[in-house]
């Protein structure tokens, strides 16, 4: 009996090698939410790989699954009704045994879903991904609200480092105990038509942040977590190119509960040609956001915001060479220098230049935002062209240049609408 059983699933195996598609179900999953489904997924991938590539299929169900590893010219699709559940044992993440509260860094972890290197990799289907992230949120609070700005080292939900041709399109993501996609080194990325949800008070759980990548379209998304809803970073600078993240476009897209669209705070290895279209911002706690600080800077520049609609952000922008990893639920908010000196340039000392704002509308709970340089480096050329905000205060600009303020209207409850200091800005007259 058990040798007919096995010669059947073989027979099952061969038919979806056949066809391309290898369905989890042959190869032993239940999708049951109980039995714990990892061999027979990683099986299905392993498989498909052998055989040149193909769909990988989760037809409806809950699949609980273990960290697992996907290969190139893979589809890996979660169809609608079914969902991937990771496991909340953290100890099945650790590349090495331990106390995963004693991890050094989240590099420490492996993602639920990893991949390396590859090339023509597509994750779709209608179904959700879903990271337990419960199990790791608590104690992440925890040593956040005893080190104001800690994230606690955890895992990410998808991590893709050095692959090309990556899809991820029609799927939801959510509850990841960190980061939810997180693609590093890729090149040749498209994003479309993907939820990402975590609770607002899930620390750090990001929606979607592209690492020191070129050529990405995030497009379509509704993104609604505890941290940046998206954000693009150059953590270090690689030798093959000039910019570790260049030609980046975030379209039609909706963001709610979350730090923003975010170009940083690791910008040590440059960020060129982004464009912002068309989103739209909801309750947000910060709208648009460029954030480093001395160490960790670099060259941003060739940004290109336009087409937005915010409402009840606070702030509406915020472009800082002071980031200070402060969220709004800090119980100890570190504040901004005051009558800082200039310190010498350093290859990680932040410059952020040829920023353009246009066509966008904001309600703020606070403050219009802020602008501010270093005094050895001040942000330059930042352009208004039709920019409307209300806010309870002004825009504060200091070690700044050429800012030109001529297209924006900002509407207070209280105070001067700009408040500048050490700055060049055209356009002031007598606001």
């Amino acid at each position: 009996m058990k040798i007919f059983f096995a010669i059947f699933v073989l027979a099952l195996a061969g038919s979806a090698r056949a066809n391309g598609t290898f369905n989890v179900h042959d190869f032993g999953a239940k999708g049951d939410g109980k039995t714990l489904d990892t061999k027979a997924i990683q099986n299905a991938l392993d498989t498909c790989s052998r055989a040149g590539g193909g769909i990988v299929e989760f037809p409806v169900g809950d699949y609980l699954c273990q960290p697992i590893v996907v290969h190139s010219k893979t589809t890996f699709q979660v169809d609608a009704g079914a969902t991937l559940q990771a496991t909340t044992n953290q100890a099945e993440y650790m590349k090495v045994p331990g106390d995963w509260l004693k991890a050094k860094t989240s590099g420490d972890f492996n993602p639920f879903i990893k991949g390396e290197n590859l090339t023509d990799i597509t994750f779709c289907g209608g179904g959700i991904i879903d990271g337990g992230g419960a199990a790791w949120w608590g104690e992440a609070e925890k040593a956040r609200q005893i080190k104001p700005g800690y994230t606690l080292p955890r895992p990410n939900l998808i991590g893709l480092s050095g692959c090309r041709n990556l899809r991820v399109e029609n799927i939801t993501l959510r509850n990841s105990p960190k980061t939810h996609l997180a693609p590093t080194e890729c090149d040749d990325v498209v994003i479309s038509n993907v939820t990402v949800l975590a609770p607002a008070g899930a620390a750090n759980t990001d929606g979607i942040d592209p690492g020191d990548c070129e050529n990405v379209l995030i497009t379509k998304c509704h993104v609604d977590t505890g941290d940046d809803n998206v954000a693009i970073t150059a953590g270090r600078r690689l030798p093959q190119r000039e910019f570790g993240s260049e030609n980046t476009t975030v379209t039609d897209c909706v963001f709610l509960n979350g730090h923003g669209m975010s170009i940083g705070s690791g910008t040590s290895g440059g960020v060129r040609n982004v464009t912002v279209d068309h989103c739209v911002f909801i309750g947000t706690q910060n709208g648009i956001r460029i954030k480093s600080q001395r160490g960790h800077g670099g060259v941003v520049e060739n940004i290109n915001f336009s087409n937005l609609s915010m409402t009840n952000v606070d702030p509406a922008i915020t472009f800082t060479s002071y980031y200070t990893y402060n969220s709004a639920k800090d119980p100890v908010q570190k504040p901004l220098p005051q009558d800082d000196v200039a310190q010498p340039v350093t290859a990680g000392t932040p410059f952020f230049h040829d920023i353009c704002v246009s066509n966008m509308t904001a309600t703020c709970q606070g403050s219009a935002g802020l602008i501010m340089g270093l005094p050895e480096r001040a942000i330059t050329n930042v352009v208004f062209e039709n920019v409307r905000i209300k806010a309870v205060s002004g825009l504060k600009i200091e070690n700044a240049a050429g800012i030109h303020l001529e297209g924006l209207d900002i509407q207070t409850e209280q105070g001067k609408p700009f408040l500048v200091k050490n700055a060049q800005v055209d356009g002031l007259g007598d606001r």
